[in-house]
């Protein structure tokens, strides 16, 4: 059973335990949607990447090519000299509060080596992988509570509203300044993704494939039934446990909150020239 990053179900009377080999230390981190807060800052992809076409066993006559989803225009950036990558944050901390003055976007603001971390969070929602330790400073208050109905074992919704902030936050985010901020500093965001030492260095790629892979997340508006073992819980529906970690943890945030961020996500592709063909349809 894969691991439920965040939920620890001990009651706090229990000692500390180490985590088990193999495992993630259990910690409360912060759920996907704040992966999207920081996403939504300017790692959109300003074209697509697709997979060439398998080849077709020869026939008389030559099939006409499918043409491509066109790509529009996208927003320009600012005309402005970038410093280097580790000389940045004043800069990037100045262009993102003319986007957003929300108090999440200013606890992510307060850290540090701001381009390193928007790469590094790219590159791991990118693999399917949770970002949450490069997220600390914007991650939800409070435990993740479950309930217990009929002998099973269920998220409460309830808890859902620990991530309303994250998703107001992404709401609010001006879509046409995202696009702007991106094609201002994507020179210093891919100098860093390529210090990664990613297999594909290509930033363009990487933020290609997170955003398929947060709009396939599921919407799930009914009770979410959650397998236990000692110390974590995962889901009970092997569809939903199989999904990316990533994916798991951006469930967190609700249906609600879920669909509020993936619109937002869709008007931003929007205004970086991204066609709707070339972006998963809506998952209900």
């Amino acid at each position: 059973m894969a691991v439920f990053d965040d939920l620890d179900f001990r009651t706090g009377n229990e000692p500390d335990l180490p985590p088990p080999s193999g495992r993630p230390p259990l910690w409360q981190p912060i759920a996907a949607g704040a992966v999207l807060v920081v996403l939504l800052l300017g790692l959109w992809y300003l074209g697509t990447h697709r997979k060439a076409p398998a080849p077709e066993p020869a026939r008389p006559a030559a099939r006409a090519a499918v043409e491509p989803p066109r790509r529009g225009a996208a927003e320009p950036g600012e005309a402005i000299d970038l410093p280097p990558i580790d000389e940045s944050d004043a800069l990037i901390r100045t262009l993102v509060t003319r986007l957003s003055s929300h108090p999440k976007v200013a606890a992510w603001l307060t850290t540090d080596h701001l381009i390193r971390n928007i790469a590094a969070v790219i590159n791991n929602v990118a693999e399917g992988d949770t970002p949450a330790k490069h997220l600390r400073a914007v991650r939800p208050a409070g435990a993740f509570p479950v309930k217990k109905a009929n002998g099973q074992t269920l998220i409460d919704p309830a808890g859902y509203k620990r991530y309303d902030a994250i998703a107001d936050a992404v709401e609010a985010v001006d879509a046409r300044g995202v696009a702007r901020f991106y094609a201002t500093v994507k020179p210093r965001i891919s100098e860093a993704f390529v210090d990664l030492g990613t297999s594909d260095p290509d930033v363009d790629h990487a933020v290609e494939r997170a955003i398929v892979m947060l709009l396939r997340t599921p919407i799930v508006d009914h009770d979410v039934q959650l397998r236990t073992d000692k110390v974590t819980y995962g889901f009970a529906d092997p569809a939903l446990e199989n999904l990316s970690k990533v994916q798991r943890q951006f469930l967190r945030m609700g249906p609600r909150n879920v669909q509020r961020v993936q619109l937002k996500l869709r008007e931003v592709a929007h205004y970086l020239g991204i066609p709707d063909a070339a972006l998963p349809p809506p998952t209900r």
